[in-house]
């Protein structure tokens, strides 16, 4: 069964671009540009009849196009890595359609999110790569221009259950605009 999350998909441009910072480093499985996203909430397996409810619920967010701007590179993990990824500066409006999609799953029944949001486009997955490998790579790959784009779309995605990175499944998209109802798919939510 795959597994939802919503998410803000990154123009073919800026994943172009995004591009120009993979390789050399150790242990790093590289995302395919095309699966790069900025994951707003993860869902995890839902049921048909939840999954439809959600797609419905999402079809009436109230947001507006807005710039997202990517500034810099940076990993999680600390000690032990575990992903390099292009940093999302924080933005109002971003914070805000988040917090909205968190109390519409709350509405649904799901358990609220465990982890802080943080805002970003996973570049690669790290397996036993060391510390200093990502620091001599973030020393080398800073974003030195912000990489600017307008969000106009909300994306209702899946995943295999896996070690994460993709391939990823557009499931359904929600354009963020002032025209209601906003769906952009039609007909009943279909399970891959």
């Amino acid at each position: 069964m795959p597994r939802l999350f919503t998410a803000l998909e990154i123009p073919a441009e800026v994943a172009s671009t995004l591009t120009l910072h993979r390789g050399g480093l150790v242990g790093a499985r590289w995302i395919d540009p095309s699966d790069y996203h900025i994951t707003l909430r993860f869902l995890g397996d839902v049921d048909r009849r939840t999954a439809n409810e959600l797609d419905a619920f999402l079809g009436d967010i109230r947001s507006y196009p807005f710039e997202v701007t990517l500034d810099e590179i940076g990993s999680f993990g600390g000690d032990k890595p575990r992903a390099v990824f292009a940093r999302v500066q924080p933005n109002a409006k971003l914070s805000e359609l988040q917090a909205d999609l968190e109390r519409l799953m709350r509405r649904l029944g799901l358990p609220p999110e465990g982890r802080k949001f943080v805002p970003h486009v996973t570049l690669a997955r790290l397996r036993d790569t060391s510390p200093l490998d990502v620091a001599d790579y973030l020393g080398l790959h800073p974003i030195i221009r912000p990489i600017t784009f307008t969000a106009r779309r909300l994306a209702l995605m899946s995943s295999r259950d896996s070690v994460g990175g993709g391939p990823y499944v557009l499931e359904a998209a929600y354009a963020l605009g002032p025209s209601y109802p906003n769906r952009m798919a039609r007909g009943e939510f279909q399970r891959r």
